[in-house]
């Protein structure tokens, strides 16, 4: 549940003292006191209550405990403190601002019944579930992270603050290329509350700020001990866990220190815990399916039988070795395979972590305080594939994919899936993730002049990271099952199959004498250096002139080793990895220096208008030299109880450090040369008989022998002229204080973006090289590229020098990098509405619903393509989300609070319907779908009691109504369902908390 902003929580005593950090915590050493109606703005106090009740020491939970149902009639009236939000670094008495902020406490995820700040994160209705990584994703490439994808930009383009500090990125690169935030190495116990804010923010915080921010704020000003544990379940089986924190704190007159240690571990779940997801025959749907190609040799030739047919006979008695069962279809005849190796992978890893945090403050005077904080994360992960995959297709000795058999008389082409039995059962084929990230701060905070705040803090965080990966051999299995090669034939190697081994079950001795382990490391790091300062400057006529600026210094850092034996180009030997390459080593290091400076100037009483700059400028190898960024901020209060608000800001992204610095690897592909065929010239071409070359259409080049046809190295490397990319925000909404208790938030949204960082193919690069080398495209109704696309274009393609010679101008290199060349514009609408009822018989009731709904999702790759709205179109580029929404209910009633929570992910396209309403023909007819698939909503319930001041039992049901996937009878492979718009396969689980204060 979001925190109540603009509405009041429950009366408390007069005054509390609280001490807190600049960034988002209240002054130092002040007071703070609140009633139910402010003299100057209802929608201010929110967030300052919070603060008190979920920093205050465990003496204030008994009082705040008898208050539930008790409230005191009225409580005095003073002013209140000022706090920074995330957004600004003025600090402020009104909670509501120009842009819309969310607050987010440990107490509302913990009603939620979320387990990880990443979870609680993901379900946002900002944020987007396309960004799917996670422990389903057991094949991608981050699939022990979680990410916040605010706008579905991507994870990269929202900002993620610890503290309102930049971590150290996670090192391995989301989706092979992109530098994010892993926030699920972020533990429960040390979280205090996050603030998540909308829209543009560089001008605020420098790169990355497009979509939005998110900070997640530590504990501090804790006084006293709790200890808390948690043990879960799943229904249907697997993924028991464990989790345990420890809570402390102490204080004296000048010095006070907060400290936290966590554990945690979880069992995995494997598919074939899950009934529909077991056996293929299972599937929801009803499919009459086939089982996999488990064990064949199909005919390439269609000497030996068909092609394309299997043309290995296996006995019953063979097929029951494996645990097989035959199959039969036109295409590819009779073979026997598996219904169950699908569901052998984990859809939740197995992990376990401990963490700790200590922070501390020291009052050296009355006017300066000093500051630190260390926290440290380890965890290890397993995430299991199941099986083991081997076949002619992707190994170095059939180039082809197919070699000839004599005793087949055949070209055959083999395919060996490995079951977890012969591996040594579902775990033998895991993924190990080792992990471990800290971070340290040291700093000092003061006033001066009596009005202005200042804050001076030095930050480094490292993340390493280790991943273990099971492969095979590429020589040891071919050697196993083939041996030696025979001989030629028409280009074709000669091999003869080991039936034998090739139609028996493997041991796990036999996998491990022809299998490895592939290691990638990787490492980040940040270092920060900052000084910011904040006040009034003088008095106007509506109220003081506040103001806030900022110095700061980041150093970056990143390095990505993959395991070498994963380079294409290595020469083959007894080492070399079967079908695995690697994106080769990354290197880099990036300075950035930047100042800044905000305003918050009161125009008329009800009037006040904020502004704010930054200039970065960037030490590194890219193109991107500096960026100035700016924004607009206005806030009307025509009443008490109502705010006209609306921004207009200006972003940028500095490229992925994956992106620049990657060296890439490298492999061998054919190209059709458009430059040499066009222009005539390289590559030895015939001159006409005055010594002119002969320019040629590329119809007449793309023949079989043709010159411009040859073989030429790609590469997917780093590319240093990338430029940032440039985003413009504008938002406008209001929020209105409807009735005591009850307010209204709604707020319109649109983000464009420019500029942005697109990987484009081989055959895109070389025309493009030829338009931008000879002025114009082949089709003379496509615009010439600009000039910026084709400096990008050219840098990317090497050519040889070689005069005189056939490999004059023929193509060295070509780099498949990231360039500037996207465009998104996409828009919507956020409206929150809460409301908050005391009763003096039945308690407390608290209702809140946040919903997001996307207007409008352009995109065009290219400069010279449409922009096009995918909003309401099938998922051709990306998965558009149309609307998402998150709701709680919760009553406390004396010692009781029980908490009902729902997200609603809105309808998304079916798998495969082109038409209004398709059906199944056949044995499955009746199964009839339409176009867009249902809405996906999620169900969380939490019964939580207080036994005393100091013991709470929290019992909460997670998916209540076990929904475990959309309803797609269209999907009809494996596993039936898409991740991508929605999906819970763990289904119903139980977990039952613990608490006790002492």
């Amino acid at each position: 549940m979001h925190l109540q902003q603009n509405t009041q929580l429950q009366d408390c005593p007069t005054t509390l003292p609280i001490k807190g950090a600049s960034f988002g915590f209240l002054s130092k050493g002040k007071q703070m006191t609140y009633r139910n109606s402010l003299s100057r703005n209802p929608l201010s106090y929110a967030l300052a209550s919070a603060l008190a009740f979920t920093s205050a020491a465990p003496a204030f939970a008994q009082e705040a405990a008898e208050q539930k149902t008790n409230p005191p009639a009225s409580a005095a009236t003073t002013d209140l403190d000022r706090v920074s939000v995330v957004g600004s670094r003025i600090k402020r008495v009104d909670v509501e601002g120009p842009a819309p902020v969310t607050v987010i406490t440990r107490a509302d995820i913990d009603r939620e019944g979320f387990q990880t700040v990443g979870d609680m994160l993901q379900t946002l209705s900002q944020n987007t579930s396309a960004s799917f990584t996670g422990d389903l994703a057991v094949s991608g490439f981050t699939p022990n992270a979680q990410v916040v994808n605010l706008r579905n930009l991507g994870p990269g383009y929202t900002l993620t603050l610890i503290n309102g500090r930049r971590p150290a990125q996670y090192p391995q690169p989301y989706n092979r290329d992109n530098n994010v935030v892993n926030v699920k190495a972020i533990p429960m116990a040390i979280v205090e509350r996050m603030e998540v804010l909308t829209g543009g923010a560089s001008a605020i915080y420098g790169s990355d700020a497009v979509a939005g921010v998110v900070n997640i704020v530590l504990r501090e000003n804790f006084d006293g001990n709790e200890l808390r544990g948690t043990a879960g379940t799943t229904q249907e089986g697997g993924g028991d866990s464990i989790n345990l924190e420890y809570t402390g704190g102490r204080s004296g007159d000048r010095w006070s220190t907060t400290f936290a240690l966590q554990y945690g571990e979880n069992e995995p779940v494997f598919g074939t815990q899950r009934d529909f997801m077991a056996d293929t025959r299972n599937n929801p749907w009803g499919l009459t399916l086939q089982p996999s190609l488990s064990l064949v040799a199909i005919s390439a030739a269609g000497l030996a039988g068909p092609a394309g047919h299997n043309i290995l006979e296996l006995t019953p008695e063979q097929c029951a070795a494996f645990g097989y069962a035959p199959g039969n279809s036109p295409t590819r005849g009779d073979w026997c395979g598996s219904y169950t190796q699908d569901g052998s992978r984990s859809i939740w890893n197995k992990n376990s972590f401990y963490s700790g945090y200590i922070s501390g403050k020291y009052d050296f005077n009355d006017n300066i305080e000093g500051f630190s904080s260390l926290t440290y994360y380890e965890a290890d992960s397993k995430a299991s594939s199941g099986t083991e995959f081997w076949g002619t297709g992707g190994s170095p000795f059939t180039p082809a994919g197919v070699f000839y058999d004599p005793n087949f008389g055949d070209l055959l082409q083999l395919q060996r899936v490995f079951n977890p039995f012969e591996l040594g059962g579902n775990e033998a084929a895991s993924t190990l993730y080792s992990e471990k990230t800290w971070d340290i701060t040291l700093g000092a905070r003061g006033t001066f002049a009596d009005r202005f705040d200042w804050e001076v803090y030095a930050a480094h965080s490292e993340y390493s990271y280790k991943s273990n990966t099971p492969r095979l051999l590429a020589k040891a299995v071919h050697d196993y099952f083939l041996g030696d090669q025979l001989g030629t034939i028409s280009g074709y190697p000669i091999y003869e199959l080991n039936m034998d081994r090739y139609t028996s079950p493997i041991t796990p001795d036999i996998y491990r004498s022809f299998s490895t382990r592939v290691i990638n490391k990787g490492e980040t790091s940040s270092s920060t250096l900052n000084f910011n300062f904040s006040g009034d400057l003088f008095e106007l006529p509506a109220g003081p002139l506040g103001f806030a600026g900022v110095i700061e210094g980041v150093r970056q850092a990143t390095t990505l080793e993959s395991d070498p034996r994963t380079n294409p180009l290595r020469p083959i030997d007894e080492q070399t990895v079967y079908n695995l390459v690697s994106s080769g080593r990354t290197d880099g290091e990036r300075d950035r220096y930047a100042i800044g400076a905000e305003f918050r100037v009161p125009i008329f009483d009800s009037l006040s208008a904020n502004l704010a700059a930054r200039w970065d400028k960037y030490d590194d190898i890219t193109a991107v030299d500096d960026a100035v960024t700016y924004n607009l901020g206005l806030e009307w209060r025509p009443f008490s109880n109502l705010l006209v608000r609306g921004t207009y800001a200006t972003s940028f992204k500095a490229p992925d450090m994956q992106l620049v610095y990657a060296e890439g690897a490298a492999s061998y592909a054919s190209i059709l040369d458009e430059y040499s065929c066009r222009s005539g010239l390289g590559l030895g071409q015939p001159l006409d008989a005055n010594g002119n070359p002969i320019p040629r259409r590329t119809a007449d080049c793309n023949v079989s022998g043709d010159r411009t046809i040859y073989q030429a190295q790609s590469t997917i490397a780093g590319n240093p002229g990338l430029k940032e990319e440039e985003g413009k925000s504008i938002s406008a909404g209001f929020v209105w204080d409807i009735i005591d208790g009850m307010s209204l938030s709604v707020d319109y949204w649109r983000i464009k973006l420019e500029d942005a960082a697109s990987q484009l193919d081989s055959s895109y690069l070389l025309e493009t090289e030829a338009a931008c080398r000879l002025g114009s495209y082949e089709d003379p109704s496509k615009p010439a590229p600009s000039a910026s696309i084709c400096n990008n274009v050219l840098s990317l393609i090497t050519r040889t020098s070689a005069p005189g010679t056939t490999l004059d101008g023929r193509v060295e290199r070509i780099n498949q990098a990231y360039v500037n060349t996207a465009l998104r514009d996409i828009s919507g609408i956020d409206s929150t509405f809460r409301y908050r009822l005391i009763t003096d018989r039945w308690g407390t009731f608290r209702f809140e619903n946040s919903y997001s709904l996307n207007l409008t999702n352009k995109y065009k790759e290219l400069q010279e393509d449409p922009l096009v709205d995918y909003r309401d179109m099938r998922p051709i580029v990306f998965y558009p989300e149309r609307s998402r929404l998150r709701a709680t209910a919760s009553w406390e009633y004396n010692d009781w609070t029980t908490t009902l929570y729902a997200s609603r992910m809105g309808s998304a396209w079916t798998k495969r319907a082109t038409t209004p309403n398709q059906c199944y023909t056949g044995v499955n007819s009746g199964i009839c779908w339409g176009r867009r698939l249902a809405p996906f909503i999620l169900w969380n319930a939490s019964v939580a009691k207080d036994f005393g001041p100091n013991v709470t039992a929290q019992f909460t049901v997670v998916n209540a109504f076990n929904k475990q996937y959309r309803n797609d009878p269209g999907n009809n492979t494996y596993p039936y369902f898409d991740p991508y718009i929605g999906a819970d396969p763990l289904g119903r689980r139980f977990y039952m908390s613990v608490s006790y204060k002492f």
